[in-house]
């Protein structure tokens, strides 16, 4: 599928968005927390960048399903790292391992199940992670009512996972067509929720 010049200009703002927050937005923060939140965000302009230079023939590429993992487990690791620092060390346990899993379930092309399993499974606990975390913490208080957003952006990237990589996996929950379609916008509206509610949360 062809893409549009309105789908580049989506992009672009997508990845100028992403590049303010890696420079701007997360200034102030400890180590761990900043060096997960500039990987995701990297990954998202990088992505974005790829994009509109190579086409959507770029999604075709084995690594997508990889690099599709990885933005959503450093954001989860940041986010749990800054805010539940009882959990940091079991959760960077399970990052590591849920993205070597990924890695090596893709690589070994095993005709079973378990590549779908595992990628199902790490990106719902990234996803849940980034979807809850944020809306429980504006709830109680512990952030501002804007922090929210940091979840309605990790919802929209869970669905914008899910879509990728099943389509990746050849068991596309939506046509491609479909898929590549809103694919852009679904980038956008996800970053303006992040930067949105970093900047104001």
């Amino acid at each position: 599928m062809r893409m549009s010049i309105l789908d580049r200009i989506l992009l672009l703002i997508t990845g100028l968005l992403a590049a303010y927050q890696v420079a701007v937005g997360i200034d102030g923060l400890a180590t761990i927390p900043t060096i997960a939140y500039t990987i995701a965000f990297g990954v998202l302009l990088i992505a974005g960048l790829l994009l509109i230079i190579l086409g959507f023939e770029v999604l075709d590429s084995p690594i997508v399903v990889d690099v599709s993992t990885v933005m959503p487990l450093s954001l989860a690791l940041g986010l749990v790292w800054q805010y539940l620092p009882q959990y940091r060390t079991a959760y960077l346990i399970f990052v590591l391992i849920g993205l070597l899993a990924v890695i090596l379930t893709r690589a070994n092309r095993m005709s079973n199940k378990m590549p779908i399993i595992v990628l199902a499974l790490v990106h719902g606990v990234a996803g849940v992670t980034i979807f809850l975390l944020p809306i429980w913490l504006a709830v109680q208080g512990i952030t501002g009512a804007f922090f929210s957003l940091v979840g309605v952006g990790g919802g929209l990237i869970g669905v914008g996972g899910l879509l990728l990589s099943y389509l990746k996996a050849g068991r596309p929950i939506l046509s491609r067509e479909i898929i590549l379609r809103i694919f852009p916008g679904l980038l956008l509206l996800m970053t303006i929720c992040f930067v949105v509610g970093f900047m104001f949360g």
